[in-house]
This record gives C-alpha cells, structure tokens and sequence, in this order.
C-alpha cells in the first residue's frame, strides 16, 4: 500500500505573507497590508478597531513581508530542489485589479503571475492557487463596505474572468477563498468586515458568507467552462472537536462546534444550505437576503474537491466552568489534557488529522487536499544560518504518518500535501516572522531587521528525501 503515484507533495504560502512589494507594479491597498503586528492586531482583524491606512505608531509586515516579489525565482529554484510538484501560492487580488472595481486588469499584475507560474512550470511544478487568500481591496471596503455588499459578486467575477483565461493552460488547480469559515472568527481579514457599534455582526458576517459562497460557485463555473480540465476546490480551518467529557451534553456540544465550520463546506460541496444551518439562523433571526437564481448556481457549481488547513484538534465542553483554555488558528479551544502543545500553545494531534480526514471523506466523498499543515516554532540558526529543526522533522513525519494511515488503512481519497509557509514568511495570526514554519530560513525579525538571506534547514533535505520516496521513508 502507497500513495498514489501522481501525489501533489509541496508547500504552501500566500501572497501577502511572503511578496511584499505591496505599492509595485501597479498594486493597490489590500486589507492585509493594513494590518499589524503587535497587540492591535487581535482588534483589527476582528473588525473591532478600524485600520483602514498606516499610521506611525504601528509596523506592518506585509509591506515588504519576505520580499518574494523580487525573489521568486530563488525561492522556486529551492522548492525545485526540493522536488516540490506542486506550489500552493495566492493570487494579490489588487495586483491585478488595484482598487478592485475596474473594468480590466492591471497588465503588470497579470504579468508578474504569469512570470511566476512558467517559473514553476521549468521545475516541473505544477501551480496550486488560491484566488483569494484574505486578500481584499481596501478601495472595496471603503467604498462598498467589503463582502457585506452584494456588489462584491461581481467584482469577484470579474477577478475570476481575468485570471481563467490568461492562466489558461498554466494553473490546472484553484482554490476560491482560503479557509473561508474564518469569516466568523476574523471577519475583518477574511471579508473586509469593520463593524460599526451597535450593528448585528452575526447577521452581516452571514450575510457576507452567503456573497462568498455565491461568488464561489460563479468561480467554479467560470472556471470549467474556461477551461475543462480544470478543478476546483473550496477551504476550510479544519481540525475535529473532540467532547471534554463523554457527557452527552458535551458530545452535542462538539458536534455544534463541527457543525458550525462544516456549514460552509457542506453549501459549496453538497450545493444547498443544510438544515441545521437553517433553523439556527431561524432561532437567531438572521436573514439572508438570496436573490433570484442564488439556489440553483450553488446547486449547480460545486467544487471538485475539499482542500484544508491542519495544524491541531479542538475541544469543546458545554461546561461554562470549564475555563482551561489553550490557543489555535485564529481562535481558542478547550485545552485537552492528553496533548503536548507548540510554544504558541497550538495542541499536537497527528491522530487528529486522521480522524479529520475521515470525518470530511464521509461526510463529503470527494477527493481531499491537505494544503496546510506545519509546526510555528523559534528557530536558532548558527553562524551560517542553520537550523537544526527536528522537532519540525517529527511533527511531520508523525503528521504525514497519519496521514498515509487515512489514505492506506481507512481508503480516504487524497490528492497531495503542501505544508505551510514551507520558506518562513509572516504569521497570519500574530504577524510575528520569529514564528517560522519554513524548511527555508529567511534571515528577518519582527522589526522587519535582517538581509533577508535564504539558507537550507535540516528539514530541507529530509522534506526532498519524503518527496522522493513518495512518503515512504520518513526517517531522520
């Protein structure tokens, strides 16, 4: 038993983490290249401070991030080297549409993208992109209020139109918005979502995923009939919840919290909203506003495959005196007892994935990617700017050893593995650079100090011997 020949190893990055170049070649303001790092962050990207435009007391690390905008073509040489066949990278939406309401494209943008997906090519690697990776106009959110507005379809459609057709023939794989359900947990990042006081958030945010969801769907079409050979999929925060206790009580409990990241997969997978969702909007008295033809393109459009970020289990308890908590992906959990956890206190499950593997796979029965997976962790060079990583290299290896379990034991559909920010980049979370996930060194700070110099890790060299054994010789 083994892996399918044709498995898409790699790794995963996203463009405002790692480009940079963020008033370049055309580009417009983004709602990620507003947002800081230090102890605002948390406020900005929940919608509950507005940050619409720099200010002296903040540094935002977007701005230059690694500066892979002038580096690509090093960086894929190394992920060559690797023996990637496949880059998970995002697509800047204002690069190509700088304010995002334009009638046609910024000709630099689409060129820089194109530059960079032959580059892959020459190595053999075949692209993996997401569309939209939080990335959102500014010049949207100003003006339209961000993925509240109805208009924001169109505009989404117009990006889809232009990047299907110039990429035809170069990108074969799509992911529409990256871990959408993020919507309900960073609105501000995920959808260009600031709130005023006293707005219903929790009726905006719906109405906004239901936008999202429409404007996935429209992509998913655009896309086949484009270009046939292409396949799409959707994403999704993943990482089962496990009860506290085996009180029924905290069962349900978990189940809700599943149900509640499911719903938006369920929408873009099954084609309709599913009857749980329903009549919690009922009880909660939100309102999506559907217009005509809504049902039938999320009917008729949805994705080929379901892709996911996994970095660790949760845990739920319908206690309120339950209060031991522990931190994760953008929000927090119940702290599970039976877990050692990361330095950010992110719990280590590989089990875990196995069992979220299994629980999507019948849930959904179509194919699965695991497009994020990794380990955020202080790494201390030495003079020359190595890393002696193992406790990376054993995350993996127990990760991707569950992962094979799933396929070989359990006959879960897989089509690759890209690990996260496999060259260190920005943090999503905490928009620290000292929490690295990379096999690639990047010598900066959290200051934004340092030369910027690439150097090999020692899970360079074990990630190449994974991808040249197809995953059977995980040894370090």
């Amino acid at each position: 038993m083994a892996l399918r020949e044709d498995f898409l190893w790699g790794g995963a990055t996203a463009a405002n983490q790692c480009e940079g170049g963020y008033n370049e070649g055309g580009r417009g303001l983004a709602n990620v290249d507003v947002v800081p790092v230090g102890e605002d962050r948390g406020a900005v990207i929940t919608g509950k401070m507005k940050m619409f435009d720099f200010d002296d007391e903040h540094f935002y690390p977007a701005l230059e991030a690694i500066d892979m905008y002038h580096r690509y073509k090093e960086d894929i040489a190394l992920f060559g080297e690797m023996g990637f066949k496949t880059y998970r990278l995002s697509i800047a939406w204002t690069r190509i549409f700088p304010n995002g309401d334009e009638a046609e494209p910024n000709e630099e943008g689409l060129k820089f993208y194109e530059d960079l997906f032959k580059e892959c090519h020459k190595y053999g690697i075949e692209p993996l992109v997401t569309i939209t990776h939080f990335d959102c106009p500014m010049h949207l959110i100003k003006e339209y209020g961000g993925w509240r507005n109805r208009k924001m379809v169109g505009f989404y459609e117009n990006l889809c139109h232009a990047i299907f057709n110039r990429y035809k023939g170069l990108v074969k794989y799509w992911l529409t918005f990256n871990e959408i359900n993020m919507i309900l947990h960073a609105p501000f990042m995920g959808a260009g979502l600031y709130f005023e006081e006293g707005e219903n958030e929790e009726q905006v945010k719906f109405q906004s995923a239901h936008h999202e969801l429409v404007a996935s769907a429209i992509a998913t079409r655009i896309a086949h009939e484009v270009d046939p050979e292409n396949q799409v999929g959707c994403m999704l925060a993943a990482g089962n919840y496990y009860p506290y206790t085996c009180a029924p009580a905290d069962v349900f409990k978990a189940q809700e919290e599943d149900r509640e990241n499911y719903f938006f997969i369920d929408v873009q997978s099954r084609g309709e909203y599913p009857a749980y969702a329903l009549k919690k909007l009922e009880r909660e008295g939100i309102e999506i506003v559907m217009e005509e033809g809504d049902k039938e393109l999320l009917k008729e459009h949805t994705v080929d495959f379901i892709s996911f970020s996994y970095y660790a289990s949760r845990v739920a308890s319908a206690d309120p005196e339950v209060n031991a908590k522990t931190a994760g992906n953008i929000f927090e959990s119940v702290k599970n007892p039976y877990l050692d956890a990361s330095e950010w206190g992110w719990q280590i499950d590989p089990l875990g994935l196995r069992i979220t593997m299994n629980a999507m796979y019948d849930r959904y029965q179509k194919p699965l990617f695991i497009v994020e997976n990794g380990l955020g962790a202080v790494d201390v060079p030495d003079e020359n700017g190595y890393v002696e990583d193992d406790y990376r290299i054993a995350y993996m290896a127990a990760h991707i050893e569950a992962m094979k379990d799933a396929v070989n034991l359990d006959g879960v559909d897989l089509l690759g593995y890209t690990s996260w920010g496999c060259i260190d980049l920005v943090s999503a979370g905490t928009g620290e650079m000292k929490k690295r996930y990379g096999f690639i060194y990047v010598d900066r700070d959290n200051d934004g100090n340092g030369t910027l110099k690439r150097t090999k890790k020692k899970s360079f060299d074990w990630y190449k011997q994974v991808i040249a054994s197809n995953g059977e010789d995980l040894s370090f």
